[in-house]
């Protein structure tokens, strides 16, 4: 009897490590959280964490962005567990990534690489597919020279120039050009988007916004009876999704828009800000925060410093506190210097006393206190529609 000898084709899931260094402006509980933000980023990709890494410096290392014995402890480490992938938690210069690279001999990725490669992965519609494209032309731009090392690089001069030089030049040309294609598309695709808002009618305009993996298209789908990707992800949700929804009598237009995070690379930010268009121009914001995690407060400023970039800080904003069901009661010191926790219902006091805008906490998954959230924001938009519309008759 003859044996069959089977082989598994299922692609494996790549393996990486995390590297982060943790300055004197950085506590070691913040860079924590960043790595664990880090993972999620990983896992959301479809890798798997197989180590951390930290190191404690003054600043960066300029060459290699951690110390040389880091470096070979990291080396081991790789060598050892057959390691794919090493991903460090800060955007690296092309002469860091370089030398790491020739250092390590596996894929090395920083944070910004990382989070575009998730985006380009989740893009669906042209608008969104074009952005990333053009981010990812702008990243890799000042990083051609690490892609030509196996060229023979010869001595300078006239008459001396290496296939390796001139072939970075004209490739740099071409990226060049693309991304001067890509912009000018985009300017086209903005123009048709701003034509679509126009023809929108007199309705109130509603864009929901927050950190990312915080329940917005969960919402999104409750409210509105669509159907919005939900995955347990980071930027699940990259294209903006636009319905219209009727509260009793009220119609107005719910957005979905990407979510924002920390460290988010500077020209990803200015590449998206066409999306996120339907922030500047809504009428309301709803801003959902997931008040089951450590540090969601964090989370507030992040999304807080993005609207302030773009401009829209100043709009009406309801805050909802979304996840209350998975809420684990923070703990802070007293008066005396004990520990004391904070339940759901002094936060919920403290809050509305600190802050005049208003706020509801509610848990979309179980349905927890939304008709008191849909009558909020009804009565929000029924005067804001009232002011703004008062001879329209789609109210009565």
């Amino acid at each position: 009897m003859a044996w069959t000898r089977i082989h598994d084709t299922a692609i494996k899931p790549e393996t990486a490590i995390l590297v982060s260094v943790i300055t004197p402006d950085t506590t070691e509980a913040k860079a924590r959280e960043y790595l664990e933000e880090l993972q999620f980023l990983v896992e959301t990709a479809g890798g798997i964490t197989k180590g951390i890494f930290t190191q404690k410096l003054s600043y960066p290392d300029k060459a290699t962005f951690i110390g040389s014995g880091k470096m070979d402890e990291i080396k081991s480490f790789v060598d050892a567990e057959e390691i794919d992938i090493v991903v460090f938690d800060d955007e690296l210069s092309p002469s860091q990534l370089r030398n790491i690279e020739n250092h390590f001999k596996v894929k090395i990725l920083d944070r910004s690489n990382l989070i575009l490669d998730i985006f380009a992965s989740h893009a669906k519609t042209a608008q969104a597919k074009t952005q990333v494209e053009l981010a990812q032309l702008q990243y890799l731009l000042p990083r051609l020279t690490r892609m030509w090392t196996h060229l023979e690089r010869q001595r300078g001069g006239i008459g001396m120039r290496g296939p390796g030089e001139s072939q970075i030049e004209s490739d740099r040309r071409m990226i060049l050009n693309k991304i001067s294609l890509f912009k000018e598309r985009l300017k086209s695709i903005d123009k048709q988007n701003e034509t679509q808002r126009k023809n929108r009618g007199e309705m109130i305009r509603v864009a929901l916004v927050g950190y990312t993996n915080v329940g917005k298209s969960t919402i999104m789908n409750m409210i509105s009876k669509s159907d919005v990707l939900i995955e347990n992800k980071l930027f699940a949700t990259l294209d903006t999704t636009v319905r219209k929804v009727v509260i009793d009598n009220l119609p107005f237009l719910l957005s979905d828009t990407v979510g924002f995070i920390r460290k988010l690379p500077h020209h990803l930010v200015e590449c998206f800000k066409s999306t996120l268009d339907e922030v500047r121009e809504a009428d309301v914001l709803i801003h959902v925060v997931d008040i089951s995690h450590p540090n969601f407060e964090d989370h507030i400023h992040a999304v807080n410093e993005t609207l302030k970039d773009l401009g829209a800080l100043d709009k009406p904003v309801v805050t909802v506190f979304n996840k209350i069901d998975a809420y684990k009661p923070a703990v802070e010191e007293g008066d005396e210097g004990e520990e004391r926790q904070v339940t759901l219902d002094e936060f919920k006091n403290s809050w509305m006393a600190k802050n005049s805008a208003p706020a509801i906490f509610i848990s979309a998954t179980h349905k927890t206190n939304v008709e008191e959230f849909k009558q909020q924001l009804y009565d929000i938009i029924v005067k804001m529609h009232n002011d703004r519309y008062p001879y329209n008759n789609l109210l009565y």
